[in-house]
């Protein structure tokens, strides 16, 4: 029977990730597993418990939102440590792209019997902080001035935290120039957005890339072009489907490492946590992780 340490952040979502541990625990110590629980004091300190689970031969849970699972899941990239992922946060995106359940009972099903199966991650190198893996996406624009909001949102949770933070960041942008270079060819750039995207899913539920695939190899290049105001709106309608994809504006290319510039201090964003400004560089790690989906 499988051994599984449970990583929980105690000062992001603590009563949903509990509540959701709380319930998952039941049905897995039920069939037999053992189940640790560990309370980091931080998104560093998660990446070392997790990896300390993970040298220890037991299936590392991440319980939260994007943040936490980006976190665990680049700490044990390329370690062939097993990630579970519990949903509990604002986004739960990546797990979203897996299509794993949120009921406790079905999610415990696949925890317990499910293969691990390998998928990519990014690593993320940028002048201004020290490299780091992630699992979703990096993002360079005004989505990632819309997290920065959303993050620091007493009042609202969820995707109408995002609704709000996006609202508020579109009034606020000048399109930017970009310089995007994907596998060492330069593409220029004006506009709102460039997304490297790992999963196909970002700012809590948003197809960002619809096409997107966790173990193709590839990241899915999204660049979203100047365009009048009232038509990004109509954009951002457009994300919950992917419907955008058909516009004129968006151009998407793909590739395995991907670097972005820009004329003026752009903020750019990954899994909702890292928030710095440009130049970043994105490179996909091929199957670099073990998941259970």
């Amino acid at each position: 029977m499988r051994q599984f340490t449970a990583v929980v952040n105690p000062t992001a979502g603590a009563a949903t990730g509990a509540a959701a541990l709380l319930a998952l625990a039941r049905h897995l110590r039920e069939e037999g597993a053992d189940l640790r629980t560990e309370y980091s004091r931080s998104l560093a300190h998660a990446r070392e418990l997790a990896r300390e689970a993970g040298r220890q031969g037991r299936v590392v849970l991440a319980v939260g939102g994007d943040g936490i699972a980006g976190g665990v899941g680049g700490a044990l990239s390329g370690t062939g440590a097993t990630l579970g992922l519990v949903p509990a946060g604002r986004g739960n995106d990546f797990a979203r792209a897996l299509g794993l359940p949120r009921d406790p009972a079905d999610l415990a099903r696949v925890l317990l019997h499910a293969e691990p199966r390998k998928v990519d991650t990014i690593e993320v190198t940028s002048a201004v902080h020290d490299r780091t893996v992630v699992l979703g996406s990096v993002y360079a624009g005004v989505d990632a001035l819309a997290n920065r909001h959303a993050n620091r949102s007493r009042l609202l949770r969820g995707s109408a935290s995002y609704y709000a933070g996006g609202l508020r960041a579109v009034t606020t942008w000048r399109p930017a120039r970009y310089r995007v270079t994907v596998d060492g060819e330069e593409h220029p750039h004006t506009g709102y957005t460039v997304v490297a995207a790992n999963s196909g899913y970002y700012g809590s539920g948003r197809v960002i890339a619809p096409d997107a695939r966790v173990d193709d190899g590839l990241l899915d290049v999204v660049m979203i072009r100047q365009a009048p105001r009232r038509l990004f709106f109509a954009l951002m309608n457009e994300l919950r489907t992917g419907a955008h994809v058909r516009r004129p504006q968006v151009r998407i290319l793909r590739g395995e490492e991907v670097r972005i510039e820009a004329d003026r201090e752009i903020p750019y964003g990954t899994d909702g946590e890292v928030d710095a400004v440009l130049p970043v560089t994105a490179r996909v790690l091929p199957g670099a992780l073990r998941v259970l989906y």
